[in-house]
């Protein structure tokens, strides 16, 4: 019996039986190589098989050449990627789930730069990704992208998909045409509600005709009533009971936020669990066939079960929480929910990369994308199991220490302070990142669990190393802060004019409470990520008056990636805090900063104390009084370089596996 009944009961679509609840739904992998899914792609989708969700939707396929978004994104109007789609549908339902694949056109939104070709809307509107315009689309070419919805669904039929999704969320063309934001048309396509629906129930009604009656037609919505252009909560109820009615769709997935604010589209840690769940119970109460899937923000199977038993939706899609850990379904059907490595909410692996336009990955799963090369998210044995000494209990050394363990190497960690989680657990002291510290506490628990030897408040030197008696050294010891102020604005100085003044910490100090800032706060943001950000956030929510400096054209611009940076803003902005972009701190008096944009007169701000966010040094000195020795030594994260907990996690990784 398992702690989550209503979760791992089986559900029956269209003659498709869901072995769970559990969907891995449609997001942006953008793995495609040369347009084609390859070995990424298809190690990426397996391995969530393997982990036992009952449901996978493969990411978007751009239905017509107008329709390109991502470098990542599958050919468009080609049957070339029906055998290679063969090949993830085949493994996918051996592993026992359901496939579905999903189709999409974002309209007005579209990317030039991806396309070479206009973007296509109902009534050629700017689009919301940068500052094109669109092609208002006629007749002849609202049939042309009709057929192509078509055909893109026969393709995936033909490749073993047991049945379709179209995108009609976040304002695409299928749901600009019903938007009467989007639609200004006064043809059989515009005006009324029908008219309105016609785009959508055509492309519908044609596809269950070219497929055939046991064929899943699936349906991705939005709803993001706080803008006041996007469709309300009753006009979106409105357009799918006329869907219901007419038996179009088999079930509808509701998203939230929207390209008008993309910030809830992927909601980030400023945003409640369960986000998209009373969206879903809003749609349930007006379909009478239609199955409902709540989705945004749905991250644990405890949420996922409350949402399943209270009759808010009839699946839940847990995305970023299976990227994390592609066997979350089966830990939690076998009763180990505390085992499930738990998602950040940071997205910076995920919408980060792909808002760079990489293939995706995750922070705390670096096999997120390489499972083909990795072998998923699983360990092969040692052949030669050894005794292992990691030495800092950081990010990276937490990591190597648990892969080194569950590859059956007998390994001991040994901390300085008497806390595991070096720096990051510093950024989860941080507003709104608690979620690092659950992340920190699963490491834990792994650590106990495969009975690695944690030794806290351990420091150790050159001869304690090397008379422990270990094959094989980790040495993950961090790095510091580095005390002199060094600006990129100024790389002929190596240290800020006036440091020597005193009233000056780190962010780390800060986060630490070793140091203790005054009421008048100057922080120097270098890097525009969350230290900086999110260090004046804690210092400002805690009522010190807080002024930003920082080099880059907006405060926390580092944080974009993530589309945290907007909420950042605001809520800093809401606390009174000061920002200063495209700027230096030219000096420091001990009691005021003197602030140079280049372009304007400086500005002199007094404060109390000055707090620097920048690059930290690699902590290394231990690695390189035993570097000589014939000691086998393996170096990880800001001890080789200082850089993010991205890098530290996959170094971790990655060296652990090759022991």
């Amino acid at each position: 019996m398992t702690v989550f009944p209503n979760l791992f009961s089986p559900l029956t679509i269209r003659g498709a039986t869901l072995r769970n609840r559990i969907v891995f739904g449609s997001h942006t992998a953008n793995m495609a190589e040369q347009g084609l899914p390859g070995e990424r792609h298809l190690g990426y989708y397996r391995e969530r098989a393997i982990g036992g969700a009952g449901m996978i939707v493969v990411e978007p396929v751009p239905v017509h050449e107008t329709a390109l978004l991502t470098r990542g994104n599958f050919r468009p109007c080609s049957d070339d990627v029906i055998p290679h789609f063969r090949k993830i549908t085949e493994a996918v339902k051996a592993e026992g789930a359901v496939i579905c694949n999903q189709l999409y056109h974002v309209g007005q939104h579209g990317d030039f730069d991806n396309s070479f070709q206009p973007n296509w809307s109902p009534s050629g509107l700017p689009s919301f990704h940068d500052s094109d315009g669109s092609h208002q689309m006629s007749e002849v070419e609202i049939e042309i992208a009709i057929e192509s919805f078509v055909q893109a669904a026969r393709r995936a039929r033909d490749a073993g998909f047991q049945g379709i999704e179209l995108f009609a969320a976040y304002n695409a063309l299928i749901d600009q045409f019903w938007t009467p934001f989007n639609n200004r048309r006064d043809d059989r396509w515009g005006g009324s509600l029908e008219n309105r629906c016609r785009f959508a129930a055509e492309i519908a009604s044609r596809i269950r005709k070219m497929a055939g009656d046991d064929f899943i037609i699936g349906l991705a919505i939005n709803l993001h009533p706080e803008i006041e252009a996007s469709l309300s909560f009753e006009g979106t109820q409105e357009v799918l009971a006329w869907f219901d009615q007419r038996a179009l769709f088999d079930y509808v997935t509701c998203g939230t936020g929207s390209y008008f604010d993309f910030t809830g589209i992927i909601p980030s840690v400023f945003f409640a669990d369960k986000l998209g769940a009373p969206y879903a119970e809003a749609l349930k109460a007006v379909c009478k066939h239609i199955k409902v899937q709540a989705e945004s923000h749905i991250r644990t199977p405890e949420n996922a079960e409350y949402v399943i038993s209270s009759g808010q939706a009839d699946t839940v899609s847990i995305v970023r929480g299976q990227i994390a850990d592609p066997h979350l379904a089966n830990k939690a059907k076998e009763g180990r929910p505390e085992d499930i490595r738990p998602c950040l909410s940071c997205n910076q692996m995920c919408w980060g990369r792909r808002f760079r336009d990489y293939w995706i990955s995750c922070l705390i799963n670096p096999s997120t994308g390489r499972e083909f090369e990795w072998g998923g998210d699983r360990f092969t044995p040692a052949t030669k199991p050894k005794k292992v000494l990691v030495v800092g209990g950081g990010p990276a050394g937490l990591e190597a220490a648990r892969v080194a363990a569950e590859r059956g190497h007998r390994v001991t960690l040994a901390e300085a302070s008497d806390k595991l989680g070096g720096q990051f657990r510093l950024a989860g002291m941080q507003p709104r990142r608690h979620q690092i510290i659950d992340y920190l506490d699963w490491q834990e628990r792994q650590l106990h669990r495969l009975q690695v030897e944690v030794r806290l408040n351990t420091p150790m030197d050159a001869d304690e190393v090397k008379g422990f008696g270990a094959d094989v050294v980790i040495m993950a010891t961090g790095s510091q802060p580095t005390g002199d102020g060094f600006q990129r604005a100024f790389p002929h100085l190596d240290r800020l004019p006036g440091i020597e003044s005193g009233n000056v910490c780190s962010a780390e100090e800060v986060m630490s409470r070793r140091a203790r800032p005054g009421k008048r706060v100057v922080l120097l943001d270098e890097g525009g990520n969350w230290k900086g950000a999110g260090t004046a956030l804690h210092l400002a929510e805690n009522g010190h008056e807080v002024t930003i400096v920082t080099p880059l054209g907006m405060v926390a611009k580092e944080v974009e990636r993530t589309a945290a940076d907007i909420p950042i803003r605001k809520r800093l902005k809401s606390l009174g805090a000061t920002f200063h972009t495209d700027a230096a701190v030219k000096e420091w008096r001990g009691n005021a900063a003197v602030i140079t944009d280049f372009a304007s007169p400086d500005v002199v701000v007094e404060a109390d104390t000055l707090v620097i966010a920048s690059t930290n040094k690699a902590d290394d000195w231990l690695a390189r009084e035993i570097e000589g020795s014939d000691l086998e030594m393996i170096e990880v994260g800001d001890s080789v370089a200082a850089r993010t907990a991205v890098m530290a996690i996959y170094e971790g990784r990655k060296k652990a596996m090759d022991i």
